[in-house]
């Protein structure tokens, strides 16, 4: 399991534990998946998508930047204006 933290600067989106991590890099999408080596990177325009133990979670960011450490992911994402 990976345990995932996803920030964006009006709240704490969500925390806790995740099987996998789908995310919109500026070079193409990825998968995050225990194990996965340690990596940051810039996010672009599109989808996060998690799969928790309660199912599977979408939310729509435009941009941000995500950090892979030890089965730690943590996402500083930027949401689309409502």
């Amino acid at each position: 399991m990976l345990q995932l933290r996803i920030v964006s600067p009006e709240k704490i989106e969500f925390d806790g534990a995740v099987e996998s991590v789908l995310v919109p890099g500026t070079m193409g999408q990825f998968e995050i998946l225990t194990g996965h080596a340690p990596i940051i990177s810039s996010l672009g325009e599109g989808q996060v998508v998690y799969t928790a133990p309660d199912g599977k979670h979408t939310i729509d960011i435009c941009g941000g930047f995500v950090e892979v450490q030890k089965n730690k992911v943590s996402l500083c994402i930027e949401l689309h204006e409502k």
